[in-house]
């Protein structure tokens, strides 16, 4: 069911692609608010899809683009490497050309859960290049461009970063996810702080272990139950569960909140 809170609104959502995971539900829930979604994803192999999607005949973003549809709205899915700026520059030229305005840019895409998650001493540059490239690059480059739109039409909008609980705890061999998220946390104040005037908010959120597909590098056994140890409602979070505090935060309920980087861990990190 469609409600008409974001009715003719357009909004971009980057890493979108995956059945399970925060992109697709939160373009999913900005549908079902009526706003039109562009949704990004990286075009992956089908062959390295997991098998809970390889079952159902998951297509990346073209499926979520037909969940988006099915609420009435219009979809439009595009392959879209956020590290490059002219990437970004196309796919904010399509959005343009596809629906004649931008007004909320959803920053989700990160690098894949993996090679990154060792001792400082075994990381190889290039490693710590390619997290810092997608996530922080990747909102730089797609908020700086966003937020050009916006300014350019007049009437406001949101940009909604996703860091994590990481950007605010640095922990053992997570240090380039941990220095991505910090730093996004840092540029989403500065820019709210800049597109204040122009009526356009800029928060980041902040998950902390939420049950999507890109935790399932992690195993479900001894390191997951591990980290439920440090959860005081002793469970994961869900994707739905980010996206509609997303969703929220691009909505004119949230049009005086600016600037901010709000958790949603079950409590187990409770500091700013």
């Amino acid at each position: 069911m469609v409600n008409s809170e974001l009715s003719g609104k357009v909004a971009i959502v980057t890493g979108a692609g995956r059945m399970r995971g925060i992109g697709r539900a939160t373009a999913v829930i900005l549908a079902r608010m009526g706003s039109h979604v562009v949704v990004t994803g990286t075009g992956r192999n089908p062959e390295t899809f997991p098998n809970d999607e390889k079952e159902v005949g998951w297509r990346d973003i073209d499926s979520t683009v037909e969940e988006i549809q099915a609420k009435g709205v219009r979809g439009l899915p595009l392959v879209v490497d956020v590290s490059s700026e002219i990437d970004v520059r196309r796919m904010i030229d399509s959005t343009i050309e596809e629906f004649g305005r931008l007004d909320i840019m959803v920053n989700n895409a990160a690098a894949p859960w993996g090679p990154d998650r060792v001792p400082v001493l075994d990381l190889p540059a290039e490693i710590f290049k390619d997290v810092v490239d997608i996530k922080l690059m990747g909102t730089f480059y797609c908020s700086k461009a966003a937020a050009g739109q916006m300014v350019k039409q007049g009437a406001g909008g949101r940009i909604v970063n996703l860091s994590s609980t990481m950007g605010k705890s640095g922990h053992a061999n997570t240090s380039a996810y941990n220095a991505a998220n910090f730093a996004v946390d840092g540029f989403t104040q500065a820019l709210a702080k800049e597109m204040a005037e122009h009526d356009i908010t800029v928060n980041s959120v902040c998950p902390g272990l939420t049950e999507t597909a890109r935790m399932d590098p992690m195993g479900r056994e001894d390191r997951w139950n591990e980290r439920l140890k440090g959860i005081p409602m002793n469970r994961v979070g869900t994707d739905q569960e980010i996206g509609e505090l997303i969703g929220f935060l691009c909505s004119p309920r949230a049009a005086y909140i600016t600037g901010q980087a709000i958790n949603v861990n079950g409590g187990s990190l409770t500091e700013r």
